[in-house]
């Protein structure tokens, strides 16, 4: 399935939350990442970033769908990361 991830967590977990998404997706803007993933691996992710996140406080909000090529980007302004597979 294909992703995007963004995330607010407190200054003092970002840092945790930043590699732990940089390990399971692409890097495209401050706290946003994309790119496909397993269901078995986006449950491993959620898993891992709840032992990162105050529930309470931080938020982690994850768009998918089955395909990237469901899903039309529109980038107005710098694009902070390109990636190569991006027609």
């Amino acid at each position: 399935m294909y992703c995007i991830v963004v995330y607010d967590i407190n200054e003092k977990r970002v840092a945790k939350m930043l590699k732990l998404c940089r390990r399971y997706l692409n890097w495209i803007q401050n706290s946003v990442f994309e790119g496909e993933i397993s269901e078995l691996k986006l449950k491993e992710f959620i898993f891992e970033a709840r032992q990162i996140m105050d529930e309470s406080y931080d938020s982690l909000i994850i768009f998918s769908s089955r395909n990237e090529r469901w899903l039309d980007k529109q980038v107005v302004g710098l694009e902070r990361n390109s990636l190569d597979n991006f027609l």
